[in-house]
């Protein structure tokens, strides 16, 4: 029969909420992280994370997907994309 103390209990509780990182210490690591984040995100300039020509490759995809991806049918939007992107570049170089 197994059988308990108060004692034997006592002790891996301790254990455990040693094993067991505070919550506290937690939230500030989980909190420093997203400041790390969130500064890096800021200094970013919005190119990095906007691409403009997003609309046409979604469009591409899709045609793709439509006509089983035969790239003949779709060779419009791939144009389309290309031209995007050469636009968005040649602005990009220039600092516009």
């Amino acid at each position: 029969m197994a059988s308990s103390s108060p004692s034997s209990s006592s002790e891996r509780n301790q254990q455990q909420a040693a094993a067991t990182p505070s919550s506290a210490a937690s939230d500030s690591v989980q909190s420093n992280s997203w400041e790390r984040v969130e500064r890096k995100f800021s200094n970013k300039s919005a190119s990095e994370y906007f691409d403009p020509c997003q609309d046409f490759a979604d469009r591409s995809l899709k045609c793709m997907k439509r006509n089983a991806f035969d790239r003949e049918m779709c060779h419009d939007y791939f144009q389309a994309y290309r031209d995007c992107k050469k636009q968005w570049l040649t602005q990009k170089k220039r600092g516009a």
